[in-house]
């Protein structure tokens, strides 16, 4: 048996601002979308999902609340991770230090979309 990842769905607050931040960020292709509820995005082998999240879960007394979850999509680049991380800077995107570990390939460096959901941006040495 042969299992294939082909979407990661994100649960989120405000699908029209977080399709904007990975269209513009990572210039990721909007495959589908549906009104102000979800949005599909191609992300090269596996498709990332916008879906807004239901009303119960909805906080109606503040916006922009980041969640803290245990979910991190990484991108590989091929740009010097520096230059890619200062840009995202430069554009008020949360971003960590970058770093790596010893006897490992790569460079990374954390982020955070609007809100709060981390990804990293990983370059090979």
């Amino acid at each position: 048996m042969k299992f294939t990842l082909d979407t990661i769905i994100f649960y989120v607050q405000n699908v029209d601002q977080l399709k904007a931040f990975y269209k513009e960020t990572f210039n990721l292709e909007i495959i589908e979308e549906y009104q102000s509820l979800w949005a599909l995005l191609n992300a090269g082998p596996c498709k990332l999902g916008l879906h807004k999240i239901g009303e119960k879960y909805l906080n109606e007394l503040k916006t922009d609340v980041k969640f803290e979850n245990n979910t991190k999509i990484v991108f590989e680049i091929n740009d010097d991770i520096n230059k890619v991380r200062t840009l995202f800077v430069d554009q008020n995107i949360v971003m960590r230090e970058i770093k790596t570990f010893d006897n490992y390939d790569y460079w990374l460096c954390d982020g955070e979309d609007p809100e709060g959901n981390v990804f990293q941006l990983k370059q090979k040495k």
